[in-house]
C-alpha cells in the first residue's frame, strides 16, 4: 500500500493545523504534497514528514467525499 497517493486521508502533527484532518490533492515530490484540511479549506504544500497517514482514502475532486472525510461542509470547501 502506497501511503503517499492522491486523495489519502491523514493528520497534520505540525504546525498551525496540527491534530486536525487532511486529504492529500497533489503529489510534489519526493518530499512535498499540497493538502487541504479542516481548518484551512484551502491547498497548502505540506512535508510528507508532518503528516501521519490513514487507512481511509477519498476522491478529492468530489466535493461531497471531500467535505465528508474532513467533517466540514461543501460550502467551506474551495
Amino acid at each position: 500500500m502506497a501511503l503517499v497517493e492522491i486523495g489519502r486521508v491523514c493528520i497534520k502533527r505540525f504546525g498551525r493545523d496540527a491534530g486536525n484532518k487532511a486529504v492529500i490533492t497533489k503529489v510534489v515530490d519526493t518530499n512535498f504534497v499540497n493538502v487541504v484540511t479542516t481548518v484551512r479549506p484551502r491547498e497548502r504544500k505540506t512535508n510528507i514528514k508532518h503528516l501521519e497517514f490513514l487507512s481511509e482514502k477519498v476522491d478529492p475532486s468530489n466535493k461531497d467525499q471531500l467535505a465528508k472525510a474532513l467533517e466540514i461542509e461543501v460550502a467551506k470547501l474551495r
